[in-house]
């Protein structure tokens, strides 16, 4: 059965944490290579987005409110545990529905790894920069505008 939960820092459980944070690194660090600022304090500020299936974590973002990352709203961190069966776009469209229930955003701004344009785009993300290397991966930001 699958479940998506959203929870503010401050209410997630030490162990829920443990598991998104573990998630992050297992994810960025170790399978992509890259060493980069995990704890940004932004996760402070942030709305943290779960799709768990029979209470195994399957993919996370968080969603920033105006003016923390961007002008705009933003969403950050997306991942997919187990890859090919829809996690990310389901998450994805939770993250959007959290911006604009939540945060009021007329718009989304994202930094997104190039390889996976064509899963924000088919949710209306937008490129609007040349791509750039960040962390040593080619990314582009892009924005998603309400519809």
């Amino acid at each position: 059965m699958i479940r998506i939960e959203t929870k503010r820092f401050e209410e997630l459980t030490p162990y829920e944490l443990y598991v998104i944070l573990k998630a992050r690194f297992d994810v960025f660090v170790l399978e992509q290579e890259c060493l980069y600022e995990e704890f940004d304090e932004k996760d402070l500020k942030a709305l943290h987005v779960c799709l768990y299936e029979d209470d195994v974590l399957k993919a996370y973002l968080r969603v920033l409110d105006k003016g923390v990352s961007y002008e705009e709203a933003s969403i950050g961190r997306v991942l997919s545990l187990d890859r090919r069966k829809g996690y990310a776009s389901m998450i994805l469209k939770e993250g959007i529905r959290q911006t604009e229930e939540v945060f009021h955003a007329e718009a989304v701004h994202i930094e997104a790894q190039t390889y996976a344009r064509s899963l924000y785009e088919k949710e209306g993300f937008e490129q609007c920069s040349d791509a750039f290397l960040e962390d040593g991966i080619e990314h582009i930001e892009m924005i998603r505008r309400k519809r």
